[in-house]
């Protein structure tokens, strides 16, 4: 093969001969091309490195302070701690139980979110135009309610004295946010209804994707819905599957909003304590900022352990991400 020089610049040929002996000329790259496409991303990582990197930086740091109001108000100086803080929260009993009740909590919220954004979205590919425009407006009314409002909506519906849902189901005064367990079914179904829009709009659009011979194929051949979705759709969409999974996850095990409005603040005696709760009534309610740094560097690594085993996982069964 042999190579012309080139002075205009763009792409450099050479002379590569075929199978018939002729001679034809083939594109090579410039050597700058690889670097091209962080020259796009640049402008997107330098936004990303100020909301993110920056912010979790503080956060890791303000952990091996020991700051408090003291501290912010400049009335004592801020000392290093090292892992103290962390030594303080990992032997406090009461940081492990509410580990405990979250990781429980997000598991149910995140299985229960997954099933009916599923059903949701086989369940539109089945129904005509009218009813599937009016289930999805009306789902995407609960994705747009704001936290606060869904949260205090719910708790209207459940009220002992005036809610519809004890009329209806004869319970008289009964309290759903007084009881530990029937509080975080209160509040899981809240977090449901706001979040299983996302997972049925996403799914909806992958099995939208999907050939309709293969759908068809599956029917001829005897395959109930359940099959059909567990053979066929699932394995197909198992990519869109991966991805409301995991932002499920960093959704539920986080959340606050809910959490704090429906049961006045993690309820009676903290008996409904999630772990960002706690740690906002740690850093603002008793002033130990540097403790509720810890518990949401705790939260990051725990949320980012729980995604990369989950790929690993993924990737061990020869999934392409």
């Amino acid at each position: 093969m042999s190579a012309a020089p080139s002075s205009s610049g763009g792409v450099v040929r050479g002379r590569v001969r075929d199978r018939r002996g002729l001679s034809r000329s083939s594109p090579r790259p410039l050597r700058g091309a690889s670097g091209t496409p962080w020259l796009y991303l640049a402008p997107a990582l330098v936004v990303l490195g100020g909301l993110l990197v920056y912010p979790v930086y503080q956060l890791g740091l303000i952990s091996f302070l020991e700051y408090t109001q003291a501290q912010v108000s400049g009335g004592e100086p801020t000392t290093f701690q090292g892992f103290g803080n962390y030594a303080e929260l990992f032997g406090d009993a009461q940081f492990w139980r509410v580990l405990v009740a979250t990781v429980v909590f997000a598991a149910a919220c995140v299985v229960s979110t997954l099933a009916v954004g599923c059903a949701l979205a086989v369940l539109l590919t089945r129904v005509r135009a009218l009813p599937r425009l009016v289930l999805m407006l009306a789902a995407l009314g609960a994705w747009a309610t704001p936290a606060v409002t869904g949260s205090t909506v719910w708790l209207l519906l459940f009220d002992p004295d005036f809610g519809p849902v004890n009329q209806m189901l004869g319970l008289g005064d009964h309290s759903w946010t007084y009881g530990r367990y029937s509080a975080f079914a209160l509040v899981l179904l809240e977090v449901v209804w706001c979040s299983f829009p996302f997972v049925m709009v996403t799914v909806y659009a992958g099995i939208r994707a999907v050939p309709a011979e293969v759908l068809e194929a599956a029917a001829l051949d005897g395959a109930s819905q359940w099959r059909i979705w567990r053979s066929v759709l699932a394995p197909m969409l198992r990519p869109i599957l991966v991805v409301v999974t995991i932002q499920s996850v960093i959704w539920d095990f986080k959340v606050f909003t809910q959490i704090y409005v429906m049961t006045n603040g993690g309820g009676i005696a903290g008996q409904n304590l999630v772990l960002n709760v706690y740690a906002y009534q740690k850093a603002f309610a008793s002033s130990q900022y540097s403790l509720g740094s810890a518990i949401g560097v705790v939260m990051l690594l725990i949320l980012l352990a729980v995604t990369l085993v989950y790929l690993r996982l993924l990737r061990r069964q020869g999934e392409e991400l």
